[in-house]
């Protein structure tokens, strides 16, 4: 449907990829897929931090890091803790060394016992921390998702960023494709004034030029796709593949990708349409 036949190419000279219009068209959809794989990357990290921590609490007990063992036996043992881990006291000294340097062992300062839970969807973490408390004098229950809410809510105002960044390259390359529309009309006034003069309708001549501009969009549109899917394929073979194995999960899912992979038939779409409008327009002011 979209072939334009020897007819239509003598009525529209010039070929399918001359012109600035493919290019333009393929730097903006390059930008678009990299931006929305990145956008869609950090929105399922946001999600899949969330879910890992929607039921992950700690226990900390101020002052009495060797109790971490007694104090994950005591939270096993009650209702709806699936799992209880005691941190090892010299990973939590490791860990104070780390962010204090030597200052921590020379400051004296107390060392709390840890304890990491995890526990049921119907578990009543009012109980648990009473319990808790009641045994070891002092034991604090905090959740885990309240420590990473700022963490969350920075990934998805990214998320959200990132599709904003996306709907303006779009309508940038409406803006573009309404001004190639435009030029084209302009440089073929003559053979649209001839057109007319044999008995064209307006639908036809518009038919010309979006069937031109699809052609054009969807060059332009695959092959900046082509592009961004091999930039973002070294990127996987890398820093994705690493995060994708620290988060349990890959970062772009196969709906993620079959997503990004229609966004140049998005675009060619868009491009028709926002073609035919700027066309018929101009037709109607022409005298």
């Amino acid at each position: 449907m979209l072939a334009m036949s020897p007819a239509d190419k003598r009525l529209l000279p010039g070929g399918r990829v001359r012109g600035p219009t493919p290019w333009l068209i393929a730097i903006m959809m390059f930008v678009m897929v990299i931006v929305a794989a990145a956008g869609l990357a950090i929105a399922n990290s946001a999600s899949l931090l969330s879910d890992a921590t929607a039921q992950r609490y700690t226990v900390q007990l101020p002052g009495d890091v060797e109790a971490g063992p007694a104090l994950a036996e005591a939270a096993r043992a009650l209702r709806g803790v699936q799992d209880a881990r005691a941190v090892p006291a010299d990973e939590i000294r490791e860990t104070l060394d780390r962010w204090l340097g030597p200052a921590a062992e020379e400051a004296g300062l107390p060392v709390p016992a840890l304890v990491e839970l995890d526990l049921a969807p119907d578990a009543d973490e009012t109980a648990i921390q009473i319990a808790l408390a009641a045994q070891f004098d002092g034991a604090q229950l905090v959740a885990n998702r309240a420590s990473v809410a700022p963490l969350l809510r920075s990934l998805r105002a990214l998320g959200w960023v990132a599709g904003f960044i996306v709907l303006l390259v779009a309508l940038a390359g409406g803006a573009a494709v309404t001004l190639a529309a435009r030029a084209a009309l302009a440089a073929n006034r003559q053979t649209i004034k001839v057109m007319h003069g044999v008995g064209a309708t307006d639908g036809q001549v518009v038919r010309l030029f979006q069937r031109r501009i699809a052609i054009d969009a969807l060059i332009g549109g695959s092959v900046g796709a082509a592009a961004a899917g091999v930039v973002l394929l070294l990127v996987a073979g890398g820093g994705m593949a690493i995060a994708g194995q620290l988060a349990g999960s890959a970062l772009l899912r196969p709906v993620d990708i079959l997503l990004l992979a229609s966004l140049p038939f998005f675009g060619a779409a868009l491009a028709t349409l926002v073609a035919r409008q700027a066309v018929l327009r101009a037709l109607r002011q022409t005298p």
